[in-house]
């Protein structure tokens, strides 16, 4: 595909997402709820869409299709243990829309930080956040550069991907706020599924002549392919490595959780939920259905995550087709991290800056966030810049880092002995042991770090509270008034 092709759909694909965004801004409203949360308002449908643009991102169509490509039917698993995880959202969702907008959280983190009586909780949680998000988010760009270099032949360079796609990120986060990244988060994940769903049909039809065609050759050449735990990469410390940090991922990880404030009702959120699960399901078939297909059209990659772009340039995919396969992927991982950067801004805004100076008002507040998207935009640039390997691999270690969060999240809607020396030594110990064993390449007994971070924080927040006092008289208020509003409420 030639690169004026490229950069073509590219162009245009920017000006249609930045005449909705300009359009979303128009709607919006002053003040720091509004430009973070979308002022609360957000109907079922588009919470959906961007619930599940937010959340798949290029870590599926490149990243879980390699992990398909070196492990078999092992990561139709690990995704499904994240798709479980949706009983999670199901749990905690109502009850973190409750207590969002009874006092007005802007983050999960400020709500920690109340909930446990400590700024410094707050303060903490925030900065937790931002180191293991950073690289998540790179992984975003990482994934778009590797794509457009590939399909193209190396006529477009990975940094003109990565660039090209942090410029959409942080302009249609600033034009419009959360509101604009929603409604362009909308387009996207239909162009998402959409695409992503034509393509496959594609490659099964002309590369196989139909599905059945392409599971016989599976079951002829690759038969370990479609058994546990298949050809060794899915081994059983592996797939809990990787599987325990995704399956609390919709609470860990705060650029998803704070969409959780976001709905206008708690029967918008029941239908946010059931759009997400019948969004991921699919999605999930789909790339699996890549691994599988490039492992038997492409079987030499040296490279996992090449199988995207190694068969959008085979001759069995039309090259329109491969063009909004590219868009799709593209609008995935940017969805990903225009929300990240805003949820990173908006703890910023509240976590830090608001802690430091606590006679700020809105304006102020809504500066700092404003400053802090280009910010971090640039920041998460850099780090792309280092073009680590294996996308899916770099996304759960993320996770792991981000599951020190869940303990805390957990004790503060059910436990009221937790306290915030325990969350803050929990969130710093459990985060220095995942990153300690994830860069060094240590496994402790064959667990991966995701394994040790979450028994590490689990252990520091449980023990730790149970030497030190804790704020028994918000504990009594925040969990009792929970309890009022769920016994006279029908939720999800």
């Amino acid at each position: 595909m030639s690169a004026t092709t490229i950069y073509l759909a590219l162009f245009l694909y920017f000006i249609v997402g930045s005449i909705i965004a300009r359009y979303a801004g128009r709607k919006m409203g002053g003040g720091v709820n509004e430009y973070f949360l979308a002022g609360r308002s957000l109907g079922g449908v588009v919470a959906a869409l961007t619930y599940s643009a937010t959340t798949y991102s290029a870590f599926m169509l490149v990243g879980l299709a390699g992990f398909t490509y070196i492990g078999g039917v092992g990561a139709l698993g690990f995704e499904l243990i994240y798709l479980s995880g949706l009983v999670l959202v199901a749990f905690f969702g109502p009850r973190l829309w409750l207590v969002g907008k009874r006092y007005n959280y802007l983050t999960p983190t400020e709500m920690l930080g109340d909930r446990y009586q400590s700024k410094a909780v707050a303060v903490v949680s925030a900065v937790a956040a931002v180191i293991f998000l950073i690289p998540y988010s790179a992984v975003q760009l990482i994934g778009i550069g590797a794509l457009v270099e590939g399909i193209s032949g190396g006529t477009v360079p990975f940094l003109a991907g990565v660039g090209i796609a942090s410029f959409i990120a942080v302009y249609w986060t600033w034009t419009g706020g959360l509101r604009a990244v929603a409604w362009t988060d909308s387009l996207q994940a239909a162009v998402m599924l959409i695409v992503a769903v034509l393509s496959v049909v594609f490659i099964a039809y002309r590369g196989f002549g139909g599905f059945g065609n392409l599971f016989t050759a599976l079951e002829s050449q690759y038969p370990a392919w479609l058994t546990v735990p298949g050809p060794g990469f899915f081994n059983i410390h592996a797939f809990i490595g990787l599987t325990l940090p995704w399956f609390f991922f919709s609470l860990s990880n705060p650029q998803v959780s704070q969409r959780l404030f976001m709905p206008r009702s708690l029967a918008q959120m029941r239908i946010m939920v059931m759009g997400f699960l019948i969004f991921g399901f699919i999605y999930t078939l789909v790339s699996i259905l890549w691994g599988f297909s490039a492992r038997l059209l492409l079987p030499d990659l040296e490279v996992a995550d090449a199988a995207t772009p190694a068969l959008l340039g085979l001759d069995i995919v039309p090259a329109s087709v491969a063009l909004l396969v590219m868009l799709g992927i593209s609008a995935a991982a940017v969805s990903t991290v225009n929300s990240i950067i805003l949820t990173l801004s908006s703890m910023i805004t509240r976590d830090v800056f608001k802690n430091i100076r606590e006679d700020s008002i809105a304006h102020q507040e809504l500066l700092v966030g404003r400053i802090f998207v280009p910010l971090f935009t640039v920041l998460i640039l850099g780090f792309a810049t280092l073009r680590l390997d294996l996308i899916a691999a770099l996304s759960v270690a993320s996770s792991a880092g981000l599951l020190v969060m869940v303990p805390a999240l957990i004790g503060a809607f059910f436990w009221k002995r937790g306290t915030a020396p325990a969350v803050i030594l929990s969130v710093v110990g459990g985060g220095i042991v995942a990153t300690v064993l994830q860069y060094s390449g240590l496994k402790p007994f064959g667990f991966w770090p995701g394994v040790w971070s979450g028994v590490i924080s689990t252990i520091l927040f449980v023990g730790v509270s149970l030497l030190t006092r804790a704020p028994e008289n918000k504990a009594e208020e925040f969990i009792g008034y929970l309890q009022e509003e769920l016994d006279s409420k029908e939720v999800i």
